[in-house]
């Protein structure tokens, strides 16, 4: 069972690394033709970047059925559910929390919920398939976070 959890816990790892490349790589890279509509305004509930999303899932839904079905292959479904579970997570911070495609209110308040997200409108400053940074969607790095204003340089800056 830990070898299982291990599994799951360790795809999800890996996979802000396989989202971060293919982000890179691919989206800005020689899908940009899928990719674009996102970073653009669009009519509509859908864009087409989401044929990543059907891509990622049916990936993970072929590994949890090969796991399930070939007893000998058991790991593969436990890795399709760290795939799972990271698309779950990519779904509630980028989808819901960034770019509000579905209305819910959710405190990002946290300073590690600033930085990601900070991180993710700095990305999309970038409308053109070159330039753009920030390609991670559950790690930013500490350069995104917000420089701390304390009472004293808020009282300078307002003297000057």
């Amino acid at each position: 069972m830990l070898i299982n959890v291990a599994l799951v816990l360790g795809t999800f790892g890996f996979m802000e690394g396989v989202a971060w490349f293919t982000h890179k790589y691919v989206m800005h890279g020689f899908l940009w033709s899928w990719h674009r509509d996102h970073h653009n305004h669009h009519p509509g509930f859908f864009e087409i970047n989401d044929l990543f999303a059907v891509v990622f899932s049916l990936t993970a839904i072929c590994l949890i059925l090969i796991g399930v079905e070939f007893p000998e292959w058991e790991f593969l479904a436990w890795i399709g559910a760290g795939v799972t579970l990271y698309g779950f997570f990519y779904f509630v911070f980028h989808d819901i929390i960034v770019h509000r495609r579905v209305k819910m209110k959710v405190d990002t308040s946290g300073r590690y919920m600033q930085r990601i997200v900070r991180a993710h409108y700095i990305h999309h400053k970038v409308h053109t398939k070159e330039g753009a940074e920030a390609f991670g969607f559950l790690y930013a790095p500490k350069k995104y976070d917000r420089p701390v204003k304390t009472k004293k340089a808020e009282t300078e800056s307002k003297s000057l």
